[in-house]
């Protein structure tokens, strides 16, 4: 920790990230972390591509035929 930022400061800002919705925390990290997602997505397509990931595809798309998801919207109304 820096010696120029007070704990009480710290603290406050620890607070407010606590305060924040879904939404603002995922803006707040794209924010400080602009990049952070690169080499996940790059691992996400590759093993797609690959076939690594087609159980997952499988998985999903029977859960959507047995009616066993939630839409997205739904989802995010709630969340308002």
């Amino acid at each position: 920790m820096r010696d120029d930022l007070p704990v009480s400061r710290v603290a406050e800002i620890k607070e407010a990230i606590a305060r924040l919705s879904p939404q603002e925390y995922c803006e707040l990290l794209a924010e400080l972390f602009p990049h952070a997602d690169d080499e996940w997505d790059k691992q996400m397509k590759a093993d797609f591509a690959s076939g690594k990931m087609d159980w997952l595809t499988k998985e999903t798309d029977a859960a959507i035929r047995e009616g066993k998801t939630i839409p997205l919207e739904k989802i995010l109304a709630e969340e308002e």
